[in-house]
């Protein structure tokens, strides 16, 4: 956010700024992180299995969390506060302390913050051992170990929290060329922002949701000429229906974005150096580009899980709602929990379907659930229950959600006006609210949410503020979700009941 309202990523604002981030801290229309200091002293690790808990488990057992990002931190100085004093390892395979992802995509592209000044708030006293830029390559849950290329460190209780990365472009040799880019680490951002601080002729932003939006808004800021190219029907249309996405493919265009929807992008091509030099679309247009970054989605970071026992995979880490993984036959792990983007959980409020939500809100809620969990007893665990949300702010509008615009198949313009776009779009599904949408109008949401909550009549039959004349539902037009696999991964083995399990088949192998 610009202005008077923005938030200054400052831990040790000095008194000219102390004002401007009281106010951003009122006005900020999302959840901030707060990180707490904490007093632990130290404690000997572990010499043998303790049950979560116990009181001799929160003294003295062994905690590791994989992943080092904004679910892994939250989860640790959950610990903390909740009085855990035993060993506790913090994995992360990037070299950097924990950051914030948000800004990368919008305030570190334009240059407006600095990458390195993202860093999350780290608490000093939270006595945890870091190994960064030191990736997990397996897992034994037999031992309890988790392995890394020449050691292996064990655990009483494992949390699993690394996260999501970029889907690169499907051409080894094309994504090498100078000039193509993704976008999901700090790494990524300040490449970016230094190439396009060198005023490319044209950028091509391929896919539109909501990382390739924002990318597309801040090169507009930038004044640099963009053409987006979108294999659907609207941009956002995968997240929020074609009815919404054609309100935000009107606003990208109104902002002198070269938006291209139903196309797909076929080729890369460079010159003789390996330099970007243009792009090949499926409707045979030829557009010469600098700069190309692949919007393409995430993939879940579970590589280093296969053989483990976990049922992972593309959907992520399966676990249920108190965010303990599941196996591959289908049964809990005590010892082990999951949080964050790489998570699948099921939600009572959808028909307990896994949803995977790769949205900043849910990991610090889930993993604060994850880490109450971790070291408490059976009947004092807490369930995940908070409804989904997230927000995106791009070509001078704030868009934010809550529930699953997805799990809907009709939708209605509730308030405000879409030719303004200020509005909200309220989502239902078989008769009940499911999601609701705000473009510039977050300050209703809670309202919203709570009717969600209540699983509340769909369409609405009451008054609201700035509510427009004749509306009616529509049919939402969410596309069809991708089906991740085309044939079956795992097989049951065994015709005794104490020998009967499922196990994964890698049919690439």
């Amino acid at each position: 956010m610009h202005g008077d309202e923005a938030l200054w990523y400052d831990p040790e604002p000095d008194d000219s700024r102390r004002g401007q981030v009281l106010r951003a801290a009122a006005a900020c229309p999302v959840q901030a992180l707060r990180v707490e200091g904490v007093n632990v002293r130290q404690a000997m690790p572990a010499t043998k299995p303790m049950r979560a808990g116990d009181d001799s488990f929160r003294r003295a057992g062994r905690i590791v969390i994989v992943g080092a990002s904004l679910a892994g931190l939250r989860a640790a100085a959950k610990l903390r506060q909740e009085g855990f004093t035993g060993s506790l390892t913090l994995i992360g395979d990037e070299p950097y302390a924990p950051y914030d992802r948000p800004p990368l995509s919008k305030q570190v592209l334009d240059g407006w913050v600095p990458a390195q000044r993202t860093a999350l708030p780290r608490p000093g006293d939270l006595d945890a051992q870091w190994r960064l830029g030191e990736p997990a390559t397996g897992l034994d849950l037999a031992r309890k170990q988790v392995r890394f290329a020449d050691d292996e460190v064990g655990f009483d209780r494992l949390l699993i929290a690394t996260g999501v990365r970029a889907r690169p472009w499907p051409d080894p040799s094309e994504a090498a060329l100078d000039g193509v880019f993704v976008l999901s680490a700090r790494g990524d951002a300040v490449g970016l922002r230094r190439r396009l601080a060198a005023r490319p002729r044209r950028v091509l932003i391929i896919g539109a949701g909501f990382i390739g939006s924002e990318v597309a808004s801040v090169c507009r800021e930038l004044g640099l000429a963009v053409t987006v190219a979108e294999r659907g029907p609207a941009p956002l249309a995968g997240a929020l229906g074609r009815v919404v996405g054609v309100i935000a493919g009107d606003m990208q265009r109104d902002h002198g974005v070269d938006l291209r929807c139903g196309v797909t992008v076929t080729a890369l091509e460079g010159d003789t150096g390996r330099r970007l030099r243009r792009a090949h679309l499926s409707d045979g247009a030829i557009v010469d580009v600098e700069v190309a970054i692949a919007a393409l989605g995430t993939l879940r970071n579970v590589e280093w899980l296969q053989d483990s026992g976990l049922a992972a995979g593309p959907w992520g880490v399966a676990c249920d709602a108190g965010a303990r993984a599941v196996t591959v036959d289908g049964m809990v792990a005590d010892d082990v929990f999951v949080a964050g983007d790489v998570a699948r959980s099921p939600h009572p409020l959808y028909d307990f379907q896994f949803l995977a939500l790769e949205h900043w809100g849910n990991a610090v809620a889930q993993a604060e659930i994850a880490a109450h969990n971790m070291i408490s007893s059976q009947t004092e665990r807490w369930p995940h229950l908070a409804v989904p949300e997230f927000w995106s702010t791009q070509f001078s509008t704030e868009i934010k959600s809550v529930g699953v615009p997805t799990f809907a198949d009709e939708v209605v313009i509730e308030q405000g006006s879409t030719a303004d776009r200020r509005f909200i779009a309220v989502y239902g599904r078989r008769g009940r609210i499911t999601a609701a949408v705000a473009f510039n109008q977050a300050k209703w949401l809670e309202f919203y949410e709570r009717l969600i909550e209540r699983a509340a009549p769909f369409p609405l039959d009451f008054r609201a503020v700035d509510q427009p004349d004749g509306r009616e539902p529509v049919p939402a037009e969410i596309p069809d979700q991708p089906v991740l696999m085309q044939e079956a991964t795992v097989v049951v083995t065994g015709h005794d009941p104490s020998g009967r399990h499922a196990q994964f088949v890698d049919r690439e192998r």
